[in-house]
């Protein structure tokens, strides 16, 4: 590798992992700055980050990739119930039975393209949904969820003696990763999840996944075996999106069947769009801009509202109030929504590529983009 894109990828790192880490001083101004939320923003960027190395880097729309998150959930809890309360073992098993489990949805997925595709992996999203939900109880504990009981064997926590009394909680290595401690455990997850990503965009095996998005069909013609490269693409996203599930499991040990639902599955395509899909940081921002809107512009219900234009003659609040709740509170999918249609008319490439018109404005280059491609996926 030219040993100028290796030193611009270690700045690049740098910054991130900088940038990450310190997300609970800048985003505080603006309300974000609490663990709850962070870790949030962490998870699903991974879980975006990963679903962007197929759809951004292949062009292949999946609609079922919350089956691998529910799959690394239920992984994750069984670990914790099974074997130990260390969130290691708990992430190795999420992201290992993820990968599995893509790997069998990928070999069959991935013998369609297109929308085909797209409704294959729906309907494996919906038949594993339903399976948690209804059939699998005795795994799943249907609709209930996956919970911790006193009454787990943990077998390794008992071997070496660190089983604690009462209901335990998620730790790595003696620290527990609730609030801020668990907000830097998924921290840490999203800048090697971050890492990986930015090697398989630099490797020959990324600028093949590009090649297919490009045109598939005049590689098959040169004879050029493609199918072990999506499938290869779709398992390590399916792993990147088990990894998420299981840091979920690890902020929170709860595993539902909810996380498998198709809205889970569209979520993660909102962000990777509303960041800028084929981009590096553009997925982590559309899971930042989602989740901020879901945690933040929800809480201004009509109490908070009154309560910021107290000032305003009685009529004219209320009339703003009325307007205004219109976009906030159970409204915010409204603004949510407002905005994906701007970003998708005005700037198809995302977030990214307004970052980068704003740059050309002010008469600069640009931050390089790592990705090497700065298009919209199809």
């Amino acid at each position: 590798m030219n040993s100028n894109f290796l030193r611009n990828d270690m700045v690049l790192m740098a910054l991130f992992a900088l940038v990450v880490l310190a997300m609970p001083l800048w985003l505080a101004p603006i309300g974000a700055g609490y663990p709850d939320l962070l870790q949030k923003i962490a998870i699903y960027g991974i879980f975006a980050i990963g679903f962007n190395i197929l759809f951004g880097l292949t062009g292949y729309l999946s609609f079922g990739h919350a089956a691998f998150l529910g799959v690394g959930s239920y992984a994750a809890v069984w670990t914790f119930k099974l074997f130990s309360m260390n969130v290691v073992p708990a992430l190795v098993f999420g992201v290992a039975i993820s990968g599995v489990f893509a790997l069998l949805i990928g070999y069959v997925s991935l013998r369609r393209s297109g929308i085909y595709f797209s409704i294959l992996t729906l309907a494996f999203a919906q038949m594993s949904y339903n399976l948690a939900y209804s059939v699998l109880t005795p795994i799943t504990n249907g609709e209930t969820g996956l919970q911790l009981s006193q009454a787990d064997p943990r077998v390794a926590d008992h071997l070496f003696g660190v089983a604690e009394p009462g209901l335990p909680t998620p730790s790595f290595f003696g620290i527990e990763t609730i609030g801020w401690s668990g907000f830097y455990v998924c921290a840490t997850a999203l800048i090697v999840a971050f890492y990986i990503a930015l090697r398989i965009f630099r490797s020959p095996f990324g600028m093949a996944l590009r090649a297919i998005k490009s045109n598939q069909n005049r590689m098959n013609y040169t004879g050029f075996n493609t199918r072990p490269y999506t499938l290869a693409a779709f398992v390590v996203s399916g792993m990147y999106a088990g990894l998420a599930g299981s840091l979920l499991a690890v902020t929170d040990p709860l595993a539902g069947a909810e996380r498998m639902q198709w809205t889970a599955s569209g979520e993660v395509v909102l962000m990777t769009i509303l960041g800028g899909a084929g981009t590096l940081l553009g997925p982590l921002l559309g899971a930042g801009i989602i989740k901020y809107f879901e945690n933040i512009f929800s809480a201004y219900n009509e109490h908070v509202l009154n309560g910021i234009f107290s000032a305003l003659p009685d009529g004219l609040r209320d009339l703003v109030v009325s307007i205004t709740g219109l976009f906030v509170g159970e409204g915010w999918h409204l603004t949510l929504g407002l905005l994906f249609m701007l970003v998708v008319i005005f700037l198809p490439g995302g977030v990214m590529e307004g970052i980068r018109r704003l740059a050309k404005l002010f008469g600069k280059a640009g931050p390089p983009n790592p990705a090497g491609a700065a298009q919209p996926a199809e």
